[in-house]
């Protein structure tokens, strides 16, 4: 079924998305915001593979082999990325007076974790920490029609665990099949009900051939994750829409990125709104500087974490 902002019936798509788990709402953004966004994130792009993520390092651990083990089994990445994801990892550690993880990796909540800005071997890249970085960011954050959903479906005190940009570069591979954090971590079945909501902008055409996320509609019913894999499942489908399309999707269905088999990248911003007592992935009351917080409106500022976490109680 096919939704339009234009001559958006809320309660249909809402029911859509309860029924199918996923829901997609085109002409959200206009061709201009898209044009717009487009050339800033790429501005944004080639500045961080030029200079990337790197604010340090700290001392080695002794289960840091463990760690190495994991990144090197679990991210189609560059070897170059894998150094710098340990030193990101060690770095902030240290930050947290040297105090280790007391799980394997493959055990801790994913929320603890640094994951690569580079995949596909280096092809596809993401940013993190947006809200610092995008001009306009807050009004992505904030929009009528995805607060309106998320806030149906999550309470209207839930909150913006992550948002990051995501670029599939050409002759990418796809990701595999998951479900979100936090139901990663928790045994089956999962929760009959919404923990939380992953939205999409599409910032170019998403189609068959470039990477487009593919879904498995009804999977969020099953209350079960899926096997941990790359492979074609009876059902999937894949997520189409032109540039400036709005996608949703309950942190229960079973979805992964798909391979580009054409000669540019796929871009998009991943949005990730949670119900508010559960740990965001991102922690931006730290990360952004006050000069574009004060920019923000209350709305977005609570949102992101602003008096939206536990205060020092004495």
């Amino acid at each position: 079924m096919e939704f339009s902002a234009d001559d958006l019936d809320f309660e249909v798509a809402l029911d859509h998305l309860h029924d199918k788990g996923y829901v997609v709402i085109e002409n959200v953004l206009k061709s201009e915001e898209v044009d717009k966004i487009r050339n800033d994130l790429d501005d944004i792009m080639e500045k961080e593979r030029e200079n990337p993520f790197d604010p340090g390092d700290g001392p080695e651990m002794p289960n840091d082999s463990e760690i190495k083990s994991f990144i090197e089994k679990s991210y189609k990445t560059t070897d170059s990325e894998r150094k710098l994801l340990m030193k990101r990892i060690r770095y902030t550690r240290a930050q947290n007076h040297n105090t280790p993880w007391p799980v394997s990796p493959e055990q801790l909540n994913q929320q603890f974790f640094h994951v690569p800005s580079f995949s596909d071997e280096g092809r596809s890249q993401r940013v993190f920490n947006l809200p610092a970085k995008l001009d306009g960011c807050d009004r992505l954050i904030g929009n009528p029609i995805l607060m309106k959903l998320s806030r149906s479906v999550l309470g209207d005190d839930c909150v913006l665990s992550d948002i990051s940009s995501q670029s599939i570069g050409t002759n990418s591979d796809g990701g595999y099949w998951h479900v979100d954090s936090p139901l990663t971590l928790l045994p089956e079945p999962l929760p009959d009900f919404f923990l939380a909501l992953q939205n999409v902008w599409m910032l170019d055409d998403f189609t068959a051939e470039n990477g487009s996320t593919r879904i498995v509609p009804g999977s969020h019913k099953t209350r079960k994750k899926p096997a941990w894999n790359y492979e074609t499942i009876d059902g999937e489908k894949i997520l189409t829409g032109p540039a400036g399309s709005l996608a949703l999707w309950t942190s229960h269905l079973w979805h992964k990125s798909g391979p580009n088999f054409t000669t540019k990248p796929r871009r998009s911003f991943l949005g990730y709104y949670t119900r508010s007592w559960i740990k965001p992935f991102s922690d931006y009351s730290r990360s952004i500087p006050t000069n574009i917080i004060e920019k923000f409106s209350p709305e977005v500022r609570y949102l992101i974490g602003f008096s939206a976490t536990a205060p020092i109680r004495g």
